[in-house]
């Protein structure tokens, strides 16, 4: 990338920003901001403890994923205010705001009592905060494409905002890259107890960074020129979707690219996490160092699909990703299962759990409010397994009979707990509970996955493969968006597919896939949902997709 002036078009300001100034302001200042909202993300666990201390081990990994979600939840909504404002006032005030808004809220997280401090006022507030994340980061990430996007030269357009896109990859490095220096320059026990916050806080610094860098920044080429010519949008949102031409175009970007960017990308760097840590049963850090390794390897790829785009046209690099996970993930995750925990994958395959009961008396392990008692004799079997992240198969037993769990030839009988307090059911839980763990050892299930087995680098390539799906899907993406929607509606009808996709299919594929597991009793049964909104995808990018390539900004 070259320190070159932006290219100006008649009517435009005399001062002009340069291409570097422009490219380096917008992706250092959306990488702080993704830094603030994926530092929640990579310490679900701990936060799931010190916010939920009131739910089960499951329940509150399932609130704390929850929690995850609803930031993305809210970002539709961001992209809806801060689409207006940047279509009517202009794409630097709009950014402004939003990286104000991310870092205030991000800081005072870290300054939140924890549950056994303040009682259920803590997650309120925590989810107040993380509410106020996700609609800042609704508002941003359209404002940074675009502003990046109207400053580009044609030719160029795709590498130019293939920084952008890498920017969220910066981001979650340097979360990752903060939590583990933390965790290992003060001990797990100290971050468990108050060494989280040191993430949240931060913020501060980067917050007064991120302000400064885009103080420097002036208004883009093509919004400047409408704006002086007086033609901006009085009414975004009745252009953008009350007129079916632009509504159209809304709809195939949602359908098209956005369902599948927020199903791979989230799938990719968030919903692994968790499966290797928590059915795999690989150490956290080394979770965090995996993770870690792969998003800065993601790094330069999503600035090389988008150059490739320049050449080749968005679409198809864009449809190679989607395909490319399509076809990897289930296999990918079973081979991350023979990777990183060979002694459960061994066991599963020579002795495989069933649990044997009454279908009427099972409940969905699914439970993110912690209300569900769990006290039958199937939901106490079934409970102590999807905890440990056993697979296990389901047979119907005779009505009314109490649920068994058959480990090859042991069968370990459960308990009814119906009608006991809560001090003669946690005893009897934990007997049946200890049989079952002895059966599960005695089988060959290993508690925890043996370090001198784990192989990093088969995990890395498979998270490799994953990732290449990813960029090639991100890194073109935010050129495509662009080019899809005329200039006088571009942020607001830009930012809500954008936001949709992957808030409200992106954010929620670690809660939902982790649901589903914990549902269902397969450890891979989650990942139907990641594969599911893939497949729309990748048949509407085929049929109503069309290439924008080179097409001028200023329509």
């Amino acid at each position: 990338m070259t320190d070159r002036t932006a290219e100006t078009t008649p009517g435009a300001p005399e001062e002009t920003t340069s291409m570097t100034t422009v490219v380096a302001a917008s992706a250092a200042g959306t990488a702080f901001e993704w830094y603030d909202f994926f530092i929640f993300g990579s310490m679900a666990g701990i936060i799931s403890k010190v916010f939920f201390t009131g739910l089960n081990e499951t329940a509150a990994l399932i609130a704390a994923l929850a929690l995850f979600g609803t930031g993305f939840a809210f970002r539709p909504l961001g992209a809806l205010i801060f689409g207006r404002m940047g279509d009517k006032v202009g794409r630097k005030a709009a950014f402004l705001v939003t990286v104000t808004m991310m870092g205030g809220a991000t800081f005072a997280i870290g300054l939140l009592p924890t549950y056994e401090g303040a009682g259920i006022i803590a997650p309120i507030l925590l989810i107040i905060l993380r509410i106020l994340q996700g609609t800042a980061l609704g508002g941003e990430y359209g404002g940074a494409a675009i502003y990046v996007a109207e400053h580009a030269p044609a030719s160029k357009r795709g590498q130019m905002t293939g920084w952008i896109q890498s920017s969220a990859a910066l981001g979650l490095i340097g979360a990752l890259g903060v939590i583990l220096a933390t965790r290992t320059l003060i001990g797990e026990t100290a971050f468990g107890e108050w060494g989280w916050r040191i993430p949240f806080l931060l913020s501060a610094g980067l917050l007064a960074i991120s302000i400064f860098m885009r103080m420097k920044l002036s208004e883009s080429p093509s919004f400047q020129k409408l704006k002086d010519a007086g033609e901006q949008s009085q009414h975004p949102f009745r252009e953008s979707f009350g007129q079916w031409k632009n509504l159209k175009l809304v709809l195939i970007a949602l359908m098209a690219i956005m369902l599948a960017q927020g199903a791979v990308w989230y799938c990719a760097f968030f919903y692994t996490p968790v499966f290797l840590e928590k059915f795999l049963k690989v150490p956290a850090p080394m979770v965090n160092q995996l993770m870690m390794v792969v998003t800065l390897a993601s790094a330069p790829m999503y600035v090389f699909f988008g150059w490739l785009s320049d050449r080749y046209g968005r679409k198809w690099v864009m449809w190679f990703g989607m395909v490319l996970a399509l076809l990897a993930f289930l296999p990918g995750f079973h081979m991350m299962a023979q990777f990183a925990n060979p002694g459960l994958a061994e066991a599963a395959r020579k002795t495989p759990v069933v649990v044997i009961a009454d279908p009427a008396a099972c409940s969905l392990q699914f439970d993110p409010v912690g209300k569900t008692a769990f006290v039958t004799s199937c939901d106490i079997a079934k409970s102590f397994l999807a905890n440990n992240g056993v697979s296990y198969d389901n047979e119907a037993a005779p009505a009314g009979s109490l649920a068994r769990v058959k480990i090859g030839a042991t069968e370990v009988v459960s308990v009814e707990g119906g009608g006991l307090d809560k001090a003669q059911l946690k005893t009897v839980k934990a007997g049946v509970e200890g049989q079952i763990k002895a059966a599960l050892s005695e089988a060959g299930y290993p508690l925890k996955a043996d370090p001198a087995r784990i192989n990093f680098w088969g995990l890395f390539g498979v998270l490799l493969v994953f990732t290449i799906a990813a960029t090639a899907l991100y890194g073109p993406q935010a050129s495509a968006l662009v080019e899809m929607f005329p200039t006088r509606v571009r942020y607001t009808a830009l930012s809500l597919p954008y936001h949709v996709g992957t808030g409200w299919v992106g954010g929620f594929v670690p809660f939902s896939a982790f649901a589903i597991v914990a549902a269902t009793g397969n450890i891979y049964a989650g990942l139907a949902y990641p594969i599911f909104f893939t497949g729309i995808s990748v048949l509407s990018t085929l049929l109503f997709l069309k290439e924008t390539k080179g097409r001028s900004l200023d329509f």
